[in-house]
């Protein structure tokens, strides 16, 4: 954690120091987690290539909002999809490690239809370009495209569902169908972010809107409560993301 903190403030320095813009490598959740309990005087934008990403590059700098992120968006489809094996996203993060690239200069991984939209660092794209023939034992075609397509971006499931209260803990449960024992695993273990900020309080009240990401489940966005029950359970309505 020490190193991680150590890294966003010299990025922040060089930025302050040169009037420019500085950009981090992709981030993940208990970076940006990091990031965000960390007070700058220099100012930080986070984006990830689209709205809702989870990994996100941070640019530091006084105009780095309106800053154009080095990123990229290559599109990998089978060349012949009627023979393609159906296609994971593990098997396309598997691929691009087996050609050498690091975790860090790739952001999120969307897949549509067995066509995987892959957001990178524009400075490996002409890498990948050349070099990623196959996913598993899928031959595949690589091209850059314009920004990742309306209809590949995942689309959350409304959900209504009864809690005995809307504590963080109770919530997550019943999203993902957990025990009380497996949700206080997630929550000793670090895996529970509420806005990207790593949350440990198992009786947190999330807001409307917030969006809460368990690490290896998914993530929802909690959308209130709507009413009660007749046994005066509380029924709370949630957007899920399917991952």
């Amino acid at each position: 954690m020490e190193n991680t903190e150590k890294r966003f403030k010299e990025l922040a320095q060089r930025a302050e120091a040169r009037y420019c813009t500085i950009f981090s490598d992709f981030l993940n959740a208990d970076e940006i987690s990091i990031l965000l309990s960390i007070r700058f005087n220099t100012k930080y934008f986070l984006w990830g290539g689209y709205d809702g990403a989870e990994r996100r590059v941070a640019a530091f700098g006084e105009n780095c909002e309106n800053s154009e992120f080095p990123l990229t968006v290559i599109k990998i489809k089978p060349k012949s999809p009627k023979f393609a094996e159906k296609l994971t996203h593990r098997d396309f993060l598997g691929s691009l490690m087996g050609l050498g690239i690091k975790r860090e200069t790739i952001g999120d991984i969307i897949i549509s239809e067995n066509v995987g939209y892959i957001i990178c660092l524009s400075r490996i794209a002409d890498y990948i370009l050349q070099n990623l023939g196959s996913v598993r034992r899928t031959s595949v075609c690589c091209e850059i495209v314009e920004s990742l397509p309306e209809d590949a971006k995942s689309v959350p499931e409304e959900s209504s569902i009864a809690v005995a209260s809307a504590r963080l803990d109770v919530l997550i449960a019943a999203v993902y169908g957990l025990s009380r024992n497996a949700v206080k695993e997630y929550f000793l273990s670090g895996r529970v972010f509420v806005n990207s900020r790593l949350n440990e309080n198992f009786s947190h009240i999330p807001k409307t809107g917030d969006i809460i990401s368990v690490r290896g489940k998914g993530r929802f966005v909690f959308k209130g409560v709507s009413g009660k029950t007749r046994k005066n359970r509380a029924v709370v309505l949630v957007d899920i993301y399917n991952t």
